[in-house]
């Protein structure tokens, strides 16, 4: 199946309320980052901190073309934290962290606006 992360894309079958509280999404604060080397396309490697329940957890994000690492150490973003850890060359990525695609298919980090405590679940 083909997802196209367009503005024209098709809206996505109807799931039940129970389906999307299966999906766990948390803030957490980007605690390091740095080039994934390795990768087939430009991807940046993150350690993010989801709080005490969850912990750091490892996440990597095609988002060079808007984000340095250097710039990203500090900032809170979303992430899917329940999701099976997924091999990205040689690095695991334990966590999805979640972006909208631009005018130009670059990803755009999903962030709040204000501090919010890491590990909150999104509700």
């Amino acid at each position: 199946m083909h997802i196209s992360f367009t503005p024209d894309a098709p809206a996505m079958p109807e799931i039940g309320f129970d389906d999307f509280l299966a999906v766990d999404i948390r803030i957490g604060t980007i605690t390091e980052a740095a080039p994934l080397e390795g990768a087939r396309k430009p991807s940046i490697k993150m350690i993010i901190d989801f709080g005490d329940v969850i912990g750091s957890k490892k996440s990597s994000a095609q988002i060079t073309e808007h984000y340095a690492p250097e710039t990203l150490v500090g900032q809170q973003v979303m992430g899917v934290v329940n999701f099976p850890p997924r091999q990205i060359g040689k690095f695991m990525s334990e966590v999805l962290t979640l972006g909208f695609a631009d005018e130009a298919g670059a990803i755009r980090l999903s962030r709040p606006d204000a501090a919010i405590p890491n590990g909150t679940r999104m509700s």
